[in-house]
C-alpha cells in the first residue's frame, strides 16, 4: 500500500478540513483509505491506497494542495498585503478573487514543480521554505495595485481594473446557468455535475469569477445589484433573464 501523511496547523483548521473532504471525495474509486487526527498542534490526514492506484492518486493529492495553496495561502497573503480604496464589500471581494486566480497557470506551475509526495508532507512549512518564488511573485502583483491606490479611489478606474483582471483570466466553463432562489443562488454548469447552492450575493461573485465562463446565464427575480454588478463585470459574457416566479422553479428540475 501506498502512504501519504499530510500535516497542517491547527491555525489552519479550513485548509485542513478542505484537503480531508476533497482527498475523501476525488480519490473514492481508488480503494483509498483516509482519516485525519489532531496532535500537538497540527492536524494529520493520513491517505492510504493499493500500489497500483498510486499515479492516480498522487495526481488528486497534488491538484488538491495546489488548490489549498492558491486559494487559502494565496488569500491570506492577498488580505495581510493588499491596501485598496474604500469601496464596498461586494466590490472588494470581486477585485481580491480575481487577484487570486490571476495568472493562476503559472502558480500551479510553480507549486507542482517544487512538491514532492514522498512519505510526509509538512503543508505549512513547504510553503514557507520552498515557495519564496510564489511569495515574491505575488508581492509584485501587489505592489503593483497598492502603487495605484490612489487612482483605484475612483469608482470607474476600480471597476476597470477589475473587469481587465475578469477578461484576462483562464476560462474553466463553457456556459453556466445561476438561478436565484429565496435562500441565495444556485450555479449549474451545462452538460456537467457542477452545482452549488445556497450562495449569498458574494459567495454567487467569487464562484463565477473562480469559474470564469464563457457565457453566463443569470435567471432571477428582479433588476438588483446582483444582476446589475455582474453585467458591469463579465459585461457581454452574461445573458440576464427576468422571472417573478422564480421561486416556484424547482432546482431539481431545472437542472436536469
Amino acid at each position: 500500500m501506498w502512504e501519504l501523511s499530510i500535516s497542517v496547523s491547527s491555525k489552519n483548521l479550513e485548509i485542513a478540513r478542505f484537503i480531508y473532504q476533497t482527498l475523501k471525495t476525488k480519490t473514492e474509486n481508488c480503494a483509498s483509505v483516509i482519516t485525519c487526527y489532531e496532535e500537538f498542534d497540527n492536524f494529520f490526514i493520513l491517505f492510504g491506497c493499493p500500489i497500483e492506484e498510486q499515479v492516480t492518486a498522487r495526481m488528486e493529492i497534488e491538484k488538491c494542495i495546489v488548490k489549498a495553496i492558491c486559494n487559502f495561502y494565496k488569500e491570506r497573503y492577498l488580505t495581510e498585503n493588499l491596501h485598496l480604496p474604500a469601496h464596498e464589500n461586494m466590490s472588494l471581494t470581486a477585485f481580491k478573487k480575481a487577484l487570486i486566480n490571476f495568472d493562476k497557470e503559472t502558480d500551479f506551475y510553480i507549486i507542482s514543480k517544487n512538491l514532492k509526495l514522498e512519505k510526509n508532507l509538512y503543508l505549512d512549512e513547504f510553503y514557507l521554505f520552498k515557495l519564496k518564488s510564489l511569495r515574491e511573485k505575488w508581492a509584485e502583483l501587489v505592489a503593483l495595485a497598492n502603487e495605484n491606490s490612489d487612482y483605484l479611489v475612483s469608482n470607474e478606474a476600480f471597476f476597470d481594473l477589475l473587469k481587465f483582471l475578469i477578461d484576462n483570466l483562464e476560462v474553466c466553463e463553457e456556459e453556466i446557468n445561476v438561478f436565484e432562489k429565496n435562500n441565495g443562488y444556485f450555479i449549474k454548469a451545462k452538460d456537467k455535475d457542477l452545482f452549488c447552492e445556497n450562495l449569498s450575493q458574494e459567495g454567487l461573485v467569487s464562484s463565477l469569477i473562480e469559474l470564469c465562463p464563457k457565457k453566463i446565464n443569470l435567471f432571477c427575480r428582479s433588476d438588483d445589484n446582483t444582476a446589475g454588478f455582474l453585467s458591469r463585470i463579465f459585461d457581454e459574457r452574461i445573458n440576464v433573464c427576468y422571472n417573478k416566479n422564480l421561486e416556484k422553479v424547482d432546482k431539481f428540475s431545472v437542472l436536469k
